[in-house]
């Protein structure tokens, strides 16, 4: 049955494979390099049957993976994790062995790696035009919205007392709300920290919204792909379950590199982030700190549906834009698809928010800190969350708006320079007083 080597198994399935699985395929011959000759059949054939391979497998059909436990029985070093709920895959834990007869399957589509995921933090909001926004005198301030931060949780932090509205851990399983990264916590503070500590001077666009914790990040901010689909998942659940609130917005300030798979939304992280947009989720990601380079966009930021934000320089001079620059670090489209990205650019360098005390960034980036209670960082991490926070002033001003409409009213208020490049600066500068006048329409 299993006739294959590793190397012919990459190559005879290569249409089922997504290319960082063939690559890690073949890299598993690596050892060969330092062993004898003699003994490189044993040790495939150990290696066939013992090597643990994290994977992602979809299926044509919903109910596919009740057949693969039958495959589960016959490897005892294979293990069946989780089945996703809105999208047809599962992950799992496979031999090579346990791989090829899974890919003879017909009703399996595609296999992919797990392959890792990061916070795409780089080693504002007045310049938004998001400070003070009111319509028709009314003040907009995100209250009665909820954003849901998926990053690697939320500190306590006093700047969100009293808003800390749900939490969930994906990667330790508690269930009070922390960080031990304090990239999440950041994240939350950019959307909406209300600078009580700081008299208001740090306060983020939405600073009467409420926020979710989705901890899908470990404590180094890196974790994979099944546990960020399950944190986007968990949004989708949470709104058909909850009855008194909803999330809003789902802010994604991670990243993975994107794949040139046949069309965008065959990567798994796209397909669930786009499921939450059908959903009626408004989901804001990362383009991602790969720039300056073109075609540098960050997954799930390469989806045509959802809002790619890229990060720009205001050098800390709200009053004028004529010094403004892209962030030299923020992605720069487009897709491997065509498509024109990021969709908007937002401040995100040297953004002042919320400190998480002593979590692996407290700890490591001591010179980052601004008194007790902030700290300073820059990325594509920060923009998006305030982008969020300004989506979150949009849905108070017209909670039935659509997650479609209210990309389209970003864009269409976002304000661009003569001549500047829609891949690099997307629609441009982000106008959160002249969005919300567009949906005023």
């Amino acid at each position: 049955m299993f006739e294959y080597s590793i190397v012919q198994l990459a190559r005879h399935y290569a249409h089922k494979l997504d290319r960082p699985l063939r690559h890690f395929l073949v890299s598993i011959y690596k050892p060969f390099l330092y062993t004898p000759c003699i003994i490189h059949k044993q040790l495939e054939r150990w290696m066939k049957k013992m090597k643990r391979i994290p994977v992602i497998i979809q299926f044509h059909e919903e109910n596919g993976v009740f057949a693969l436990k039958e495959v589960e029985k016959q490897h005892f070093r294979m293990k069946i994790h989780h089945q996703f709920r809105y999208i047809p895959s599962c992950s799992a834990e496979v031999t090579p062995q346990a791989l090829e007869q899974i890919l003879q399957r017909h009703d399996v589509k595609k296999v992919y790696l797990n392959r890792k995921v990061s916070a795409l933090l780089n080693n504002a909001v007045p310049s938004a035009n998001a400070k003070n926004v009111a319509v028709n005198g009314t003040a907009l301030s995100g209250k009665g919205v909820t954003i849901a931060i998926v990053d690697t949780g939320i500190y306590p932090h006093p700047d969100l007392e009293g808003r800390i509205a749900g939490f969930v851990d994906f990667v330790n399983g508690r269930t009070e709300p922390y960080d031990d990264n304090g990239h999440g916590t950041h994240c939350a503070g950019d959307a909406a920290g209300n600078g009580s500590v700081s008299s208001g001077l740090y306060r983020g666009p939405a600073y009467e919204a409420n926020v979710v914790g989705v901890k899908v990040l470990n404590k180094v901010g890196a974790g994979r792909l099944d546990t960020i689909i399950r944190g986007i998942e968990w949004c989708i659940q949470y709104n058909e379950t909850s009855k008194d609130e909803k999330i809003d917005i789902i802010s994604l300030s991670l990243g993975g590199e994107s794949q040139p798979f046949p069309e965008e939304n065959d990567d798994p992280l796209v397909q669930a982030a786009e499921k939450a947009w059908d959903k009626g989720i408004v989901v804001c990601a990362a383009a991602g700190n790969a720039g300056p380079e073109y075609r540098t966009i960050s997954s799930p930021g390469i989806s045509d549906k959802i809002i790619t934000v890229g990060a720009l320089d205001d050098r800390d001079t709200a009053e004028t834009r004529e010094d403004d620059e892209i962030a030299n670090f923020s992605s720069r489209g487009p897709t491997y698809y065509g498509v024109s990205k990021p969709d908007i650019v937002v401040p995100g360098v040297n953004i002042v928010s919320l400190r998480a005390p002593k979590s692996f960034l407290d700890k490591y980036q001591k010179q980052n800190r601004i008194g007790q209670y902030y700290m300073s960082m820059s990325g594509t991490s920060m923009a998006t969350p305030i982008c969020a926070g300004i989506v979150a002033l949009m849905l108070q001003y017209k909670p039935d708006a659509t997650p479609d409409e209210i990309k389209r009213a970003l864009k269409e208020g976002a304000g661009l320079w003569k001549d500047r490049d829609p891949n690099i600066y997307g629609a441009g500068y982000v106008d959160a007083q002249r969005a919300i006048g567009l949906l005023a329409k």
